[in-house]
């Protein structure tokens, strides 16, 4: 069974994330999403409701699941039993950093190959950080992410008003 592990923040999923985890699930038996819980960013959404996010969109992808971890990626694709990271690419900017991370990667275990996936271009200007910027002035989500967690997002960002 080839397993993938797809890591990131995902706060939130976005139409471009979902794009790259369908494509995946396509080539492997079982793409594992690893959602970081990265002590340098200060999320929006707790891991756990990234997960939730990311399993409510995902359902119709039997060979998909969540899971949550810090610390190393390579340690978290072993726990896994994966054979491949999967990390998606908008820009030749990502490919900057993660041809960086893949590097350190593969320092830190040789075991591990990094496959890049191009997004659809269609989805290439979207990020996560786009989209909360939208989210904080009320803009509109749609096309961004996932219909279905449009209200999940304004729901979060309508309790956060005034706390910016």
């Amino acid at each position: 069974m080839r397993i993938a592990v797809y890591p990131g923040s995902f706060d939130p999923i976005t139409n471009g994330h979902l794009d790259v985890i369908r494509r995946a699930a396509k080539v492997y038996d079982q793409v594992v999403v690893g959602v970081l819980d990265n002590i340098s960013k200060k999320p929006v959404f707790t891991a756990e409701e990234r997960c939730e996010m990311i399993r409510m969109v995902t359902a119709d992808i039997p060979n998909v699941t969540c899971d949550r971890f810090n610390g190393l990626l390579v340690d978290f694709a072993k726990q896994k039993q994966a054979a491949v990271i999967v990390k998606g690419l908008r820009t030749v900017a990502d490919f900057e950093y993660e041809f960086q991370m893949a590097l350190l990667n593969k320092a830190l275990d040789p075991e591990y190959e990094t496959m890049f996936m191009m997004t659809d271009t269609k989805y290439s200007y979207i990020s996560s950080s786009m989209v909360k910027e939208v989210a904080k002035y009320h803009g509109e989500l749609e096309g961004l992410v996932p219909s279905k967690l449009i209200p999940k997002i304004k729901e979060k960002y309508n309790k956060m008003d005034g706390s910016f």
